[in-house]
């Protein structure tokens, strides 16, 4: 949100806030009339939706349809520049002060940022750490976590993405898939409500793909929240709860894997699909 949008929003959205606050969850994502622009260009045109704690929501549609950076909004990498987006009841970047939406001030941004694990599409590790490092870095900076703890836990993140053997590996020595799964272990060291993929397998050869999706597949039944953006339409059907279908800053269309892929409702769904699905797809 802009300066003057932040100070300045509207009372309906202030009071909407200001209402966002719900019962003990972990994990409840709120998106509530998000707009986003760049420059003249309006990305994101009024999204609603609300993945439920433990949920996995899936994000589908065209290039440029305004599904990474819905996602960065989620963690506010993004401001928003109207609307507002809540988990577990609480604001995200902003807090309501009367009427008026103020944005936090970045110690307070970083530190719900904890919250929120996010795997990019270029992995984005650090080079000069090996790959537990990568894990471990976090928990001790931003959260205080002793080192030996933290090793500890990272260690057994490691080894649940299949990667405790290549815990002193730099970055340079992994492939692809192996750095992308350093990634995500590191998101899930801090022990995060809800997990955002952003791409997670685009940057990747084709045979390193399922090695990836296969650890996101069992993140799927733990419990955590997880919000994926993802061309994998096969991936999609079958991890997800929520299948939301995007274009143009908008959602067309959301639904069931069954009712999305097999029965979809709206022409620019149906369309969208009969260019990317092979003809014998089906649920």
């Amino acid at each position: 949100m802009s300066t003057a949008t932040a100070a300045q929003p509207s009372t309906e959205t202030s009071t909407a806030a200001a209402a966002a606050v719900s019962g003990p969850t972990r994990g409840l994502v709120e998106i509530t009339k998000v707009r986003k622009s760049f420059g003249a260009t309006e990305v994101l045109k009024g999204i609603t939706l609300t993945v439920e704690p433990g949920g996995v929501a899936v994000i589908v549609g065209p290039s440029g349809s305004g599904k990474s950076t819905l996602l960065r909004t989620i963690n506010h990498l993004e401001k928003v520049d109207g609307g507002h987006i809540a988990i577990d009841g609480t604001l995200v970047g902003y807090e309501v002060r009367g009427k008026r939406l103020h944005e936090l001030r970045e110690k307070e941004i970083l530190k719900q940022r904890t919250g929120i694990g996010m795997v990019f599409q270029n992995f984005n590790l650090f080079p000069h750490l090996t790959a537990l490092e990568n894990v471990v870095e976090a928990p001790v900076v931003a959260q205080g976590r002793s080192k030996e703890e933290a090793r500890r836990r990272g260690l057994e993140l490691l080894d649940r993405v299949g990667l405790k053997d290549r815990a002193g590996a730099y970055p340079r020595q992994l492939s692809g898939g192996q750095q992308q799964r350093v990634a995500i272990a590191r998101a899930l060291a801090l022990d995060p409500k809800i997990l955002l993929f952003d791409e997670p397998t685009s940057a990747l050869d084709p045979e390193l793909v399922n090695e990836v999706l296969d650890v996101i597949r069992e993140l799927a039944k733990s419990g955590t929240t997880l919000i994926i953006v993802t061309h994998e339409m096969g991936f999609a059907r079958d991890v997800a709860d929520t299948v939301v279908f995007m274009d143009e800053g908008q959602i067309v269309e959301q639904g069931s894997p069954q009712e999305i892929f097999t029965n979809p409702q709206e022409p620019r769904t149906r369309s969208f699909f009969s260019k990317v699905l092979e003809p014998a797809f089906n649920i």
